[in-house]
């Protein structure tokens, strides 16, 4: 049709979408294959792997979930040839890197490392088994079953080497995730009645993480353990307690992956470029499902609220465009009501919101997660998506379009703000390695980390880097709420642009079992991502017409086979 098409996947938390995009993107390689010698459609595929082993998790949900969200344009040139792609990606879930529920996994990269920790190449990273280091084996069992951690690596390897990132590249790669499995194991001692703390001065791991990562070992020692205050008269420096300073190194080891997981992203980016002029493009876009767990956070609520922002782009198309088609042509037509769910988009992203109230929350000095669901209740007791729970005053309830999610306020306001301390970057910044340093600047920085390399970024001195008060208000940035809002409301108008297409991913069961079939759950998930509506509109309307190709449905109907009988 001469459009730039996109091909919307979605469903619940192991439903399958990454697996059918995987699908998607091999079916355009296979029948797009383009026309150089750069087999840019074998680097398309190259990336999955990468993504996957960077980006996805173990979770009660799922063996494999995306957690993060992704928007692969895959261009094309005039007789259909694929060109080159092109990733965007959206909030990675940071904390996951510290944290992982009981039967839940960090990423699966980290596992792999450790499993391939015996060769002779990564002696120096100091790395054993997973079950060692405290970042990877809080949620229990370290594997998954029929998943081979060490064949997944060397995978993951292959891919790096066919996306073209150098063979040292990599190698700093994996040091700075041993750096991070390192940093999870520090151990520090409270001192004087818990107002400050200290580590052990032959804490292997800190030598590990510092050797690692190219920086000097008293300066880190003594940041992780310090903070530095400004004020309009003086600059002055503060201990910290234990819980501080346990705090302090989880958001610098969440810092440190988000960094290094955009680098890769722009790396493989890099890979898919190409300069010859684009005819069009087909996007696919696999993000995260709509989630409610036993406790859900502010990655859970960012998640439900990009699924309330697709659910409205599929309702625009295939509802409302649909049935303006029928009243367009005169045709004799009952409007057919489906359900709208602006009025909660509205909840949480209009003035005064939900994600509003939580950035002037973390603006004010002794903002709590606490007083921040006071204001909920306060503002938005009477709307009719909005609920407080009877047992408690720090949770609140969003009736979503899938269902009623319960979210704990605990950790919202530090989520948003993602604060990490200005002088531990400081350190980073001034690694011996330069692909360490460069990671860590931004701007006129990385310019000057990237001519100067080594010798630029050594002469940083952090004891007496004094930051102003008006420096440290320029660095302050957006919070992740607005960034996550800016980068979905992107994502919307791309998909606008294009002509959609939709693959509807439903959950055969909640067990992560083969050959069984819940056919309430299937129906409930049906109704809720809008299928039945549509089956009504169909029904209601004419079969075929006449010139138009605007999307084609394709129900799969899987039925389950055993001994016989059938469970679909």
């Amino acid at each position: 049709d001469e459009k730039n098409q996109s091909i919307i996947v979605s469903g619940e938390s192991g439903a399958g979408k990454t697996v059918s995009a995987k699908y998607a993107m091999r079916f355009f390689a296979s029948v797009g294959g383009s026309s150089s010698e750069t087999n840019i459609e074998e680097k398309v595929l190259a990336s999955s792997p990468i993504m996957e082993s960077i980006g996805n998790a173990k979770t009660t949900r799922n063996d494999n979930s995306s957690r993060f969200g992704k928007y692969i344009q895959i261009g094309f040139d005039k007789r259909y040839h694929i060109i080159g792609a092109n990733m965007r990606t959206y909030l990675l879930e940071k904390s996951r890197v510290v944290f992982q529920a009981e039967d839940e996994r960090n990423y699966h990269i980290f596992y792999q490392l450790c499993a391939s920790a015996g060769l002779p190449e990564f002696k120096d990273l100091a790395l054993t088994s997973a079950e060692d280091f405290f970042y990877t084996a809080q949620g229990g069992d370290t594997s998954i079953d029929g998943v081979d951690d060490a064949s997944d690596f060397e995978k993951t390897r292959q891919a790096f080497t066919l996306l073209g990132v150098k063979e040292s590249h990599q190698m700093t790669i994996f040091k700075i995730l041993a750096a991070i499995l390192h940093l999870g194991n520090l151990d520090f001692r409270s001192e004087r009645d818990g107002e400050s703390c200290t580590m052990s001065k032959q804490d292997e791991h800190l030598r590990n993480f510092c050797r690692l990562l190219g920086v000097e070992h008293s300066q880190m020692e003594h940041w992780l353990c310090h903070r530095k205050l400004v004020t309009t008269s003086e600059t002055y420096v503060k201990p910290m307690s234990v819980q501080q300073v346990v705090n302090a190194r989880n958001a610098l080891a969440k810092h440190i992956y988000a960094q290094l997981f955009n680098w890769i992203v722009q790396h493989v980016n890099k890979a898919l470029y190409t300069t010859v002029k684009q005819h069009s493009f087909i996007g696919v876009l696999d993000i995260y499902g709509f989630e409610t767990f036993e406790v859900n956070s502010f990655e859970q609520f960012c998640i439900n609220y990009a699924n309330e922002k697709l659910q409205q782009q599929f309702n625009l198309h295939v509802f409302k465009l649909e049935q303006e088609e029928y009243m367009k042509e005169q045709i004799p037509w009952t409007l057919i009501d489906f359900y709208d769910n602006q009025p909660c988009i509205d909840l949480i992203e209009a003035k005064l919101g939900i994600f509003d109230l939580l950035d002037e929350e973390c603006k004010v000095p002794k903002g709590t997660d606490e007083n921040w669901a006071q204001k909920l209740y306060d503002r938005h007791g009477g709307s009719q998506h909005f609920q407080k729970p009877r047992m408690s005053n720090t949770s609140f309830i969003v009736v979503h379009f899938a269902d009623k999610v319960e979210y704990q306020c605990e950790g919202f306001l530090e989520k948003n703000r993602d604060t990490v301390y200005e002088e531990q970057i400081n350190i980073l910044k001034a690694s011996k390695y330069p692909m360490v340093a460069d990671l860590f600047h931004d701007g006129k920085d990385a310019k000057a980390g990237a001519l100067g390399g080594k010798g630029a970024s050594s002469k940083i001195n952090v004891r007496s880097a004094r930051p102003t008060v008006k420096a440290a208000n320029k660095e302050h940035k957006k919070t992740v709420g607005h960034q996550f809002r800016n980068s979905l409301h992107l994502l919307m108008e791309t998909l606008n642009a294009t002509t959609p297409h939709y693959v509807r991913c439903i959950k055969p069961n909640d067990e992560k079992l083969p050959f069984s079939f819940d056919p309430k759950r299937a129906v409930q998930q049906l109704r809720a991502c809008g299928v039945l509506e549509t089956i009504r509109i169909s029904a209601a309307g004419y079969p075929s017409r006449y010139g138009t190709s605007r999307t084609v449905w394709c129900f799969k109907i899987t039925y389950c086979f055993e001994l016989g009988k059938s469970s679909g």
